[in-house]
């Protein structure tokens, strides 16, 4: 205790190591947590189905829908948990999701899809956890894009790892639960070096707004006053969620379409590109103090990743581009916007209406819509039988989703502009919000 009081003590004393010491603990906490989740999509499962339909399939539905559970519990305990009892109930979750996958490996074909869905429902909470170390800070900005890289690295470092193990002569229902084992003294590490970070100080609650636990009428009043940009944000949300889910849990069967089956690194190398282009695009907006002027380019830069997206598909059905290249480009395109509402967007969102509460109540209204609907998209191509490859698949979902998320996002846009005008003209928002820091 006394260690851990010191190492916080030189924290507060040293701005640019707590930044660093933040930053490696978050992203390694979170990446923990993919140890967890991902590796059994690795495994092909092939020549096993259920009911006449694909096993993996059924395995990753089943998983999510534990995981869009959870995401709908945590609209009420992430915003409503205590700031002492995070690291308790960080561990708790992470072994539970553990022992579900024992109990998927010990259990045979198909009682064993419970155990997935088991798996997934703690899941869901941890990245509300993390982030309530890192939020309302003046370099939230910073933490949150080496915190959302894990969306991108962690998942394809998973892939790899669980396809290592595999490669041992691990059969696929065992591999999880191994991958997972090896990681919780990771997870119990980064867990501790998270409650070493000291709170936001005066600044950080001078430009951002204090962050507090929030009640049910916080809630309501919340939803209120601005359930016309919270339902816009869902949306988006929704469609980035949809694309970003189909990329990563088949993306070893786009993969193997395309000749590369036998590549554990590919899972890994090919989203690197994509991790440096996001970290050079949205790692600087932490420089940007005006709330609402950063609140508005974070909504350009989403403008510009739902296009990248239409473009890099339209190109790939000319034939103009690879099928590489597209999913390099249309992972920039989806992960930009998908980060951004990740946390960035809606810390500045709070920041520019003042709004009391935390960022894991809207986060967890969106992220519980989104992964409902994913599960929905992934249900009606199994029992519809539309025989596609995941590659062309891929292609037509991001097609839609970048059509319908450019109008979407147009609405949001102007859902803020106008709310932001009546909210001036009864003096809500302090001159802070809206004018140059």
């Amino acid at each position: 205790m006394n260690f851990r009081f010191s190492i916080t003590s030189y924290l507060i004393r040293n701005p640019l190591l707590l930044i660093i010491w933040a930053g490696v603990a978050t992203t390694l906490a979170y990446f923990c947590m993919y140890m967890f989740r991902k590796p059994f999509t690795a495994g092909f499962y092939e020549g096993i189905e259920w009911l006449g339909l694909d096993y993996k399939v059924i395995l990753v539905i089943s998983q999510i829908l534990g995981y869009a559970t959870s995401k709908f519990v945590g609209i009420t305990y992430i915003s409503g948990m205590e700031p002492q009892q995070r690291a308790k109930k960080f561990i708790s979750l992470i072994l539970f999701s553990w022992i579900a996958l024992v109990g998927f490996a010990l259990t045979p074909v198909p009682y064993n899809l419970f155990w997935m869905f088991l798996n997934g429902l703690p899941l869901g909470l941890i990245w509300g956890i993390v982030f309530q170390y890192i939020e309302g800070r003046r370099f939230t900005e910073i933490l949150t894009v080496l915190l959302c890289v894990n969306f991108i690295v962690s998942s394809g470092v998973a892939k790899t790892l669980g396809t290592f193990v595999m490669q041992l002569g691990i059969e696929p229902f065992f591999m999880p639960a191994i991958c997972g084992f090896v990681f919780i003294p990771v997870a119990c590490f980064a867990v501790w070096a998270l409650t070493c970070i000291p709170g936001p100080d005066a600044n950080d609650v001078k430009y951002r707004k204090e962050r507090i636990t929030m009640n049910a009428m916080m809630r309501k009043e919340t939803i209120r006053k601005y359930g016309t940009i919270i339902f816009f944000i869902t949306v988006c949300y929704i469609l980035l969620t949809i694309v970003r889910d189909i990329r990563d849990n088949y993306i070893v069967e786009i993969w193997k379409d395309l000749g590369f089956s036998n590549n554990s690194a590919i899972y890994t190398t090919t989203e690197l590109p994509i991790a440096f282009g996001v970290l050079l695009c949205l790692g600087s907006l932490f420089i940007i103090k005006n709330n609402t002027r950063a609140f508005y380019l974070n909504l350009l830069l989403i403008g510009a990743g739902f296009l990248i997206l239409l473009v890099s598909t339209f190109l790939f059905q000319l034939h103009i581009i690879s099928s590489l290249t597209l999913l390099v480009s249309s992972g920039i395109g989806l992960f930009v916007p998908y980060i951004l509402f990740n946390g960035i967007l809606l810390d500045r969102f709070y920041g520019s209406f003042n709004i009391a509460g935390n960022v894991g109540f809207i986060m967890y209204i969106a992220d519980s819509s989104g992964y409902l609907a994913s599960v929905a998209i992934m249900i009606i191509k199994l029992f519809n039988n539309i025989e596609v490859s995941w590659l062309s698949f891929y292609t037509k979902i991001c097609w839609a989703v970048s059509i319908i998320g450019i109008f979407t996002l147009l609405f949001l846009t102007l859902s803020v502009y106008f709310k932001q005008l009546q909210e001036k003209k009864q003096g809500l928002l302090n001159r802070s919000s809206y004018e140059t820091i």
